[in-house]
């Protein structure tokens, strides 16, 4: 409720926040009776909406490349600074999607989450933004776009 209301002290937003209260709706009711592995297998589009809704409303978003072992990936992060968590969208260099959620448990520790994505959970990320990605997994070097371009 706080971020919303933050969000309608600026007139320009009020048009955002029409466009993303119905993700933040799922978002909510989604994550009040399950657990986070629940919300990431069973409800796997909502956090790719909510991913979107965020990064298309930035006046510049990154788009970064990481390596991990024999993997590549391009990644988009949202961070949900009250709650100590991380979303993101990665493109691996295999064409493949995946959706992470990240969170800090009881003991502090970091517990990151990885969901394949499914072509209809794909489809909810704009062409703009998966062209981005792909040459971003490609060249190996990030990149830093306004928000509003990769929407098209």
């Amino acid at each position: 409720m706080t971020y919303v209301a933050l969000l309608f002290t600026h007139e320009d937003d009020i048009k955002v926040i029409n466009e993303r209260i119905t993700v933040l709706i799922i978002f909510a009711a989604s994550m009040a009776n399950m657990t986070y592995e629940e919300l990431v297998k069973k409800h796997p589009g909502s956090l790719v909406e909510k991913i979107v809704t965020e990064v298309l409303s930035k006046d510049t978003v990154d788009v970064y490349f990481e390596d991990e072992g024999d993997e590549q990936w391009a990644v988009i992060k949202v961070h949900i600074y009250e709650e100590d968590k991380e979303m993101a969208l990665r493109l691996l260099s295999d064409n493949k999607w995946i959706l992470q959620f990240g969170y800090y448990d009881d003991e502090d520790e970091f517990i990151e989450l990885l969901q394949p994505l499914t072509q209809p959970e794909i489809d909810l990320i704009p062409k703009g933004l998966q062209k981005v990605m792909l040459k971003v997994v490609t060249s190996e070097e990030g990149l830093r776009l306004p928000g509003n371009f990769l929407s098209r």
